[in-house]
């Protein structure tokens, strides 16, 4: 994608539907599998760019929405134990938003940590962020 590559590879990452079928700590292993593949694929891809954070990496937002949808995809922690319509379009909204934005820590991370796990963990506290939020608004808006 020529603009908007974060915002596209976020949108990439809600197509693995798959994730729902996995229990909690399967689903939990693959994610800290996918960070643990970002660090170094991001870290390799970084130095041979000579960019860090160059936009054409988009895994970050991969593990980064994963995180936030954690309570969509993981029926289990879900209060009514499915997801409205709505939902995944306002988790993947909110993970855009602390991703754009850069809240405490996340800013204080992307300006400090370098490398690949720089890259990875600026979206997979924005990914926490997100989570947070939409778990308290599937607590208030059944």
């Amino acid at each position: 994608m020529p603009v908007a590559q974060g915002t596209f590879g976020s949108l990439a990452a809600l197509l693995p539907w798959l994730l729902r079928q996995l229990s909690l700590p399967v689903y939990l292993v693959v994610v800290l599998l996918g960070f643990a593949v970002g660090v170094w694929a991001c870290d390799v891809a970084g130095r041979a760019l000579g960019v860090d954070d160059h936009r054409s990496l988009v895994w970050d937002e991969f593990i980064g929405q994963w995180i936030a949808l954690i309570q969509l995809l993981v029926p289990a922690l879900s209060p009514t134990g499915t997801a409205s319509w709505w939902m995944p379009a306002l988790g993947f909204a909110l993970f855009c938003l602390f991703g754009v934005w850069k809240p405490w820590p996340i800013r204080w991370l992307d300006r400090r940590v370098k490398g690949g796990f720089g890259v990875m963990i600026d979206d997979v506290i924005a990914g926490v962020f997100a989570a947070l939020v939409l778990g308290l608004g599937q607590q208030l808006v059944p």
